[in-house]
């Protein structure tokens, strides 16, 4: 079964939840069960109706099973699993589209976001009137000084092409109103990144404040590929800058081998021209590794504007704890 749009209601019997909590889990089997053991007396604690919405990514360990054993313990959880993995932001997606709640949290099943912040962020939202309630990382000091390094150009680069209303060191880790959802959903981006599109929406936002701790259990989702891949995702969804790169390195080029066409024929004139190869490599090499560079860029906007056209869903759901007529997950009889 493929589905992106959220269902039209909760059901007749049940009301819909205030809150929805969005975790996207992938081989998690680890880190789950503390997660839930974490997270479960902080949303039991908020006495308001809820629903955590775990989007299992096509994990190949245990976490399918253990999420349906987890279940009939916790009915307010529910699973939402994919055919395939198709990566951290379609999951992302699936919880945003499908989640029934008037307001919308995100959250890693890491525990390095603390979960504890979002009795914090829901009464900013009600109380303030906010849309949006950003969870802003003030220490990072248990990432790897690499990350930390990395993470910190990331966001220089992204506030230089966004603008400053994109906050520093903000994650995954947000609250959104149902209208800035809805919002979200009514954007007809392919391959989103929240990070630059819900700053982009421009709702009234507010900001809270933690330090960033350690992966509780397991290995990181995220390695230096996929770093790579969310920064060009980024860069090229957001903005057309690579292009006018493109473009100012051909000027620059041009200025290049005008000057040394002019130094060049003064040089003829005098009778002081030697026959060499330096110049003439040097030269190719240059021009041909800017020829490369405008290339690539053009190739990555044109590939992109393929896979717009094309339309391919980003994420196929195989099953839906909320949709009975969906079949059942994997271990869901054992």
């Amino acid at each position: 079964m493929y589905r992106t749009s959220t269902q039209e209601h909760v059901g007749d019997d049940r009301p819909a939840p205030l809150l929805s909590v969005v975790v996207p889990i992938f081989n998690e089997e680890e880190a789950l069960p503390l997660t839930v053991q974490r997270l479960r007396p902080i949303l039991d604690g908020l006495d308001v109706e809820y629903e955590v919405v775990g989007v299992d990514d096509g994990s190949t360990d245990a976490t399918p099973q253990l999420m349906v054993a987890l279940r009939r313990e916790w009915p307010q959880l529910r699973i939402i699993r994919f055919r395939r993995n198709s990566g951290h932001q379609a999951a992302l997606t699936a919880g945003l589209h499908n989640a029934f709640g008037e307001y919308v949290v995100s959250i890693d099943a890491d525990l390095q976001d603390p979960p504890e912040k979002i009795p914090e962020m829901l009464k900013l939202a009600r109380d303030g009137g906010c849309d949006i309630v950003y969870g802003v990382r003030s220490d990072r000091s248990t990432d790897a000084f690499f990350k930390r390094s990395t993470a910190a150009a990331y966001y220089w680069l992204m506030r230089r092409l966004v603008g400053k209303k994109m906050p520093s060191h903000a994650g995954d880790f947000r609250l959104l109103s149902r209208a800035a959802v809805d919002a979200l959903k009514s954007l007809p981006e392919n391959q989103p990144v929240y990070r630059l599109l819900v700053p982009w929406l421009g709702f009234t936002s507010a900001t809270v404040y933690y330090e960033r701790e350690e992966r509780v259990a397991g290995t990181t989702k995220y390695p230096l590929s996929k770093m790579i891949r969310l920064g060009l995702d980024s860069v090229t969804n957001f903005s057309a800058s690579p292009l006018r790169l493109a473009t100012w390195l051909g000027m620059a080029s041009f200025v290049v081998c005008l000057v040394l066409a002019v130094y060049t024929t003064f040089r003829y004139c005098l009778n002081d021209t030697v026959p060499g190869w330096s110049s003439l490599f040097i030269g190719m090499l240059f021009l041909g590794g800017v020829q490369l560079i405008c290339l690539g860029l053009l190739g990555e906007y044109v590939g992109r504007i393929y896979s717009a056209v094309q339309s391919r869903p980003s994420y196929f759901i195989g099953y839906d704890s909320a949709d009975t007529a969906t079949e059942a997950p994997a271990g869901a009889g054992k």
